[in-house]
């Protein structure tokens, strides 16, 4: 069948009529004198609707959509199932652990902020070094994915579409930041979730509807047709599993989101936020699954052109060009929020911390805002020409996110806690990631049975941390040792032949183990929360009387002081 096109002055006319609309947003909330705060979190006031709106908009991002169609095409039906669900469940974890962040940092506009309050400069630098790599990352592969999508449906080539893409989304976040994101997040998810809910079964119908699955079944391997793939599970769903805390707890433009949103609301937020992305993504990878069922090879053999070779093959011009819309929506709702967590990185944690709270002039934060978007914007531009390997950097990332999960939870709940012990711990935990992530170790004999060990301590670690936020402490202890133990048998011995899953599993249990270890060391010194909350608060409008140490003061003296005025 012939793939259609979009032709170039419809193409030009659907760009000025999303992003137009996207900038009158922006203009109409933009002031003469942008306040530092609204511009990183929206004076952490946001209601309901947008609030679960903007998350759920900003987890459903292009590369989410195709690797959702990606994991349908290589593992049929239970593919989406695991992608969209344990992506859900990474909403979901957010909340109980949210409200103690924001029980304990109420105005923080960066969790490397609140690490810097915590424990000082190094554990802040590990988590706003991550996230600034992680975002610019994030917003190269979205706008490789938009220049794809033009270059597939469109007379305008790759280049063209990328610059077009990345002009248009800075033009409406760069004026107002924060709130130009979540705003313009609201009207995106709704042309999202409206285009799936129309797409999908379109798509469905067109290639052959119920019958599809029997004529089909021939192009499956036995893995592909059972639901309960084990190739699905340890490929899919485990490193899944494995990987939503990581992106719950150290991910800077979900912390955003979780700061700006009214503290009552957290729970109701992000409860509502899990549904809307899983089954958006769900529904998404039915295409792949289709794909696969009716026996369709990607174009030029690359899984990413699946969902517009999909769209182009079986949808009319006027669903063709919802369905642009709704990809252009999804990268431009990750991507404004990269930018808008780059801007606040920079803003609160490089700036912010170098002059003191005290000290900042919140109109030159502002600018200094704005800069780091259009730096950003350039950077993303220059990797989408290059031949880095986006997967394997997010990987990495994303593994950086896993070392950190313990020491960050630890962090909130124990005041015992050191900065040695969570420095050290997320670093050695890095080192050996890295080389287990990419087999640079020869895994036969006991050096594999050594490193199953630590993967299974890791399935211990996860499922405690998962328990731990809705039950508490003598839960997540019970259900930790269990599963580990429970899973010895099967995974001894097995694990490390998986490396993404044993390699994220091996980060959770080295840095527990050493931040525990560490930690216990410490027997006389403890942290006082409160001054979570001295330390961080607002650049804008502040009264003196709450104004934080002056810049040369550390949280920890802070601390000590405290202690020696309460004895």
């Amino acid at each position: 069948m012939e793939l259609q096109q979009l032709s170039g002055p419809f193409v030009v006319l659907l760009f000025l009529a999303f992003f137009g609309t996207s900038a009158f947003i922006a203009l109409r909330i933009s002031k003469k004198s942008e306040n530092a705060d609204g511009y990183m979190t929206a004076g952490g006031n946001i209601g309901f609707g947008i609030s679960s709106a903007s998350m759920t908009a900003t987890w459903i991002w292009a590369a989410s959509m195709y690797a959702s169609a990606t994991s349908g095409f290589t593992y049929g039906l239970s593919g989406p199932i695991h992608y969209g669900l344990w992506g859900a469940l990474m909403i979901l974890l957010i909340y109980p652990f949210g409200r103690r962040i924001r029980k304990v940092a109420p105005r923080a506009h960066t969790i490397a902020e609140v690490m810097f309050a915590r424990h000082g400069r190094s554990s802040q630098l590990l988590l706003a070094g991550s996230n600034i790599l992680g975002s610019v990352i994030s917003l190269t592969a979205n706008l490789i994915a938009g220049g794809a999508l033009i270059d597939m449906l469109s007379p305008f080539s790759f280049t063209q579409g990328v610059v077009a893409i990345a002009g248009g989304i800075l033009m409406y976040t760069l004026w107002s930041g924060f709130r130009a994101s979540v705003l313009t997040d609201f009207v995106q998810v709704v042309f999202m979730l409206g285009a799936v809910v129309i797409i999908i079964p379109v798509v469905f119908f067109a290639a052959g509807g119920p019958d599809l699955f029997a004529a089909g079944a021939e192009n499956l391997t036995d893995q592909q047709a059972n639901f309960f793939s084990s190739d699905a599970f340890f490929n899919q769903g485990a490193p899944y599993i494995a990987a939503v805390l990581a992106y719950a707890i150290g991910n800077q433009t979900i912390a955003q989101r979780l700061f700006a949103v009214r503290e009552d609301l957290i729970k109701k937020t992000f409860v509502t936020a899990t549904v809307g992305y899983g089954s958006t993504i769900i529904g998404i990878g039915m295409l792949g699954v289709i794909a696969l069922y009716a026996g369709i090879t990607p174009m030029d053999d690359d899984v990413n052109n699946l969902i517009p070779q999909m769209a182009a093959t079986y949808l009319s011009p006027a669903l063709l060009a919802l369905f642009f819309i709704m990809i252009i929506g999804s990268l431009s709702s990750t991507a404004d929020a990269d930018l808008t967590a780059l801007a606040s990185i920079v803003m609160a944690d490089v700036y912010g911390q170098g002059v003191g709270r005290r000290n900042a002039d919140p109109a030159k934060m502002v600018l200094i805002g704005r800069i780091t978007m259009i730096v950003a914007i350039s950077a993303a531009l220059y990797f989408t020409g290059s031949n880095l390997n986006i997967l394997d950097l997010l990987v990495f990332v994303g593994a950086l996110w896993g070392a950190l999960v313990f020491p960050v939870i630890a962090s909130f709940y124990w005041d015992r806690v050191t900065n040695v012990a969570f420095s050290v711990s997320v670093i050695a935990a890095l080192a050996v990631f890295i080389p287990v992530r990419f087999a640079w170790i020869d895994m036969s004999g006991a050096v594999g049975i050594g490193f199953d060990v630590l993967s299974t301590i890791g399935i211990g670690v996860v499922f405690g941390l998962m328990t731990f936020g809705f039950l508490g402490k003598r839960a997540a202890l019970v259900v930790g040792v269990v599963s580990t133990l429970a899973s010895a048998p099967w995974t001894i011995g097995m694990l490390h032949e998986y490396t993404v899953l044993s390699g994220s599993l091996v980060s959770y249990s080295v840095s527990t183990i050493l931040c525990v270890a560490l930690t216990m060391l410490n027997r006389d010194r403890r942290f006082d929360f409160a001054v979570i909350a001295e330390t961080t608060g607002d650049f804008d409008d502040r009264d003196a009387d709450d104004a934080p140490p002056a810049s040369g003061e550390t949280p920890l003296a802070v601390s000590a002081q405290r202690e020696e005025e309460n004895r």
